[in-house]
């Protein structure tokens, strides 16, 4: 793991015009390290405080593709989702599905990266139990480090309970 100040991207320079309190945390992705409990023992974090952003979609026509930023080691229960988010039936994008919809790649799809870009954003509301949490910084390899707050204000992710 590597902490840098130099690092750059759409995601920070987001973060410094907003005056957002943020630290990246940088790791190798190549080296095999792709889950978010893998990217948490990688950057020195509990796991429960990194946290993945997973695509998912309603069955409702109409409906924005939904990002769901959870703490890395759950499992998305799809049921309470879509209870939560009031539709019938929700299931996740598949990983082609996703990087069409986010041009990003999985590995970095980051709320962060993508506001304003048609998503409705849900952030699972453990995450206010921490005073920062580490969500993708849109590439893989990246993590930023922010109050969930911070995060939830420039995104205006909803907080629900899954």
């Amino acid at each position: 793991m590597s902490e840098s100040t130099n690092f750059k991207n759409n995601v920070t320079r987001l973060l410094e015009s907003k005056k957002v309190a943020f630290q990246v945390r940088l790791y190798d992705y190549d080296a095999g390290v792709h889950s978010a409990v893998d990217v948490a023992q990688a950057v020195g974090l509990p796991t429960a405080q990194v946290f993945k952003t997973l695509v998912a979609l309603a069955d409702q026509p109409g409906k924005k593709p939904m990002l769901v930023v959870i703490p890395g080691p759950a499992t998305l229960d799809l049921k309470a989702l879509a209870k939560a988010v009031g539709v019938k039936k929700a299931k996740m994008a598949s990983h082609e599905q996703a990087e069409a919809l986010t041009d990003l790649q999985t590995g970095g799809i980051s709320p962060l990266a993508l506001i304003n870009k048609g998503f409705d954003i849900y952030l699972e509301q453990s995450a206010t139990q921490f005073e920062t949490i580490a969500v993708s910084a849109g590439q893989r390899g990246a993590q930023v480090q922010l109050a969930p707050k911070d995060l939830i204000k420039l995104t205006r992710a909803r907080l629900i309970s899954l």
